[in-house]
């Protein structure tokens, strides 16, 4: 006997499922047949779309709120599509967009063909949509940056003491390691003081 399961994620821990789990059991999907993650964009760890993923038999039924609960972008979005649909040969429905419903009973190999055609198209639009943030975010650093305005942690300033410190690793009073202490820096830093005074011991 066939089964509808329900699957919901969120991207940051202070997310809530609220919204997608009132909307998966308006749909007529059991509590108790909702997996549910929380994934970071970086890491995205699913344990439980993993173990929905090993449930799952032919004639299943998966439901989610939104197509982008399947994946982050378009490659993974259609991977997961053809997990679910082509080797687990079950069903997909997606709430937000009714055209996405594979399931026999809403219009058989048609409606399965209509689905992966508007998939294809929606996941290409939003990759395509991501990539042209990302270009807009690089366009927008470079647009500042050629205005001098400086990004990340602010070049750390050399004390009065720093020339005095140095002169004294130059002539073997101290090594780095004691230098940098005096100064209360990292080696690392001295390291670059040095370079960037061009001196060398």
């Amino acid at each position: 006997m066939s089964r509808m399961y329900g699957y919901a994620r969120v991207s940051a821990r202070d997310q809530n499922f609220d919204r997608q789990i009132d909307a998966l059991t308006r749909f007529g999907i059991e509590r108790n047949l909702i997996f549910a993650d929380k994934a970071s964009g970086k890491d995205f760890l699913r344990p439980e779309y993993q173990r929905l993923i090993g449930m799952l038999r032919e004639g299943d039924v998966v439901v989610i709120k939104s197509i982008d609960r399947l994946g982050r972008n378009y490659d993974e979005i259609l991977e997961q599509w053809r997990l679910i649909t082509k080797k687990s040969k079950a069903a997909i429905v997606v709430l937000d967009m009714p055209l996405l419903d594979t399931r026999e009973q809403n219009g058989g190999i048609s409606n399965v063909l209509i689905s992966d055609i508007v998939l294809q198209l929606l996941s290409y639009v939003a990759q395509v949509e991501r990539e042209n943030i990302r270009q807009r975010q690089a366009e927008g650093i470079a647009a500042a940056k050629a205005r001098g305005v400086r990004f990340g942690r602010p070049k750390k300033k050399q004390p009065s003491a720093y020339k005095a410190t140095r002169d004294s690793y130059l002539e073997g009073r101290l090594n780095r390691t004691e230098a940098a202490a005096r100064l209360k820096i990292s080696v690392s830093t001295f390291d670059r003081w040095l370079k960037e005074d061009g001196a060398t011991r």
